[in-house]
């Protein structure tokens, strides 16, 4: 189970017109649709309550996820060498960081590092669990996987608080807690897709106590087994998931209702996933817009309550 499985190596990209190898740059260049890329990226990480913040927040968040959507594309589906493309992104980063960004979307992150600052370890890190994806296929245990969290999830709290001027210690710590919870429920809800790139994010230890293999992954339908080791693992990814209500208690305007509509969307969709009876291979599941709303009126709510309560 632990093995890497063999792939063909992926197809070489060619200009379409002549049929000439192209240079890693421009093979990318050509790959990246930004307006798809951005796309993408608002409809899987832009929570219902991120379009009620004022536009240049939202504008400041949907270039963090676009980074890390298009860093995730690059990662997962360019049908070149991968490790050119990422490649690609660590120079675009020099770049950026050097003052003078190329690519589209690394200029529209650059009024943002210049106005808050911003480190660029947690662009690295992102760029990092990408890097890790194309030879690391399974996690032995939770820990091990919270450290893959710690490249692919938590970095874009850090960007998040950064740019809500609101990154103390505290605050920080619990974000990573929100962030791996929503990382490990994504890797629940897309488990069938990730088993067929060959990656396998349920920890090795587990699904030996729960008695699945790599084999049940690949079915049409969930059997007993993995729901309940899903359903073992969405507690877990709860738990981080209702720690974070702390972080939206100690925030106010914006930030607040910006972290509420990270915690929520996870609960939400953690509940629809019981809902499903913890059946992942069937198809994804996630909570429509209702559902989410009713979890943020009540994770904002509690926030306020809990702010209150301790006299703030």
């Amino acid at each position: 189970m632990n093995g890497t499985p063999h792939h063909p190596p992926p197809p070489r990209s060619t200009h379409p017109a002549s049929g000439k190898e192209l240079a890693p740059a421009e093979a990318v260049e050509r790959h990246v649709g930004l307006d798809a890329v951005m796309a993408r990226a608002s409809s899987e990480n832009f929570p219902v309550a991120l379009r009620l913040l004022p536009k240049a927040v939202q504008g400041h968040l949907r270039a963090i996820y676009g980074y890390a959507r298009l860093v995730d594309n690059l990662g997962d589906e360019y049908p070149g060498d991968r490790s050119a493309a990422l490649d690609w992104v660590e120079a675009q980063l020099d770049d950026l960081f050097a003052g003078a960004p190329r690519h589209e979307a690394f200029a529209r992150l650059a009024p943002m590092v210049a106005r808050f600052g911003l480190d660029r370890r947690p662009f690295d890190q992102l760029l990092a669990a990408n890097r890790l994806d194309q030879h690391k296929t399974s996690y032995a245990d939770f820990d091990e996987l919270m450290e893959y969290c710690e490249l692919s999830a938590n970095p874009v709290g850090h960007l998040v608080l950064a740019v809500f001027e609101a990154a103390t210690p505290d605050r920080l710590a619990a974000s990573d807690q929100v962030c791996s919870g929503l990382q490990v429920l994504e890797h629940l809800q897309d488990m069938g897709e990730d088993a067929a790139r060959g990656r396998v994010y349920l920890p090795a230890d587990d699904m030996e106590r729960f008695g699945v293999a790599v084999e049940d992954l690949h079915a049409s339908a969930a059997p007993a087994a993995l729901r309940g080791l899903v359903a073992y693992e969405a507690a877990r990814a709860g738990a981080m998931l209702h720690r974070g209500r702390g972080l939206v208690a100690s925030l106010r305007g914006p930030a607040r209702l910006a972290v509420a509509g990270f915690v929520a969307g996870g609960l939400a969709n953690l509940d629809a996933l019981e809902a499903a009876g913890f059946e992942v291979l069937g198809g994804t599941r996630k909570a429509g817009s209702a559902r989410v709303l009713g979890r943020l009126a009540r994770v904002y709510l509690a926030g306020r309550a809990r702010r209150g309560a301790g006299g703030a």
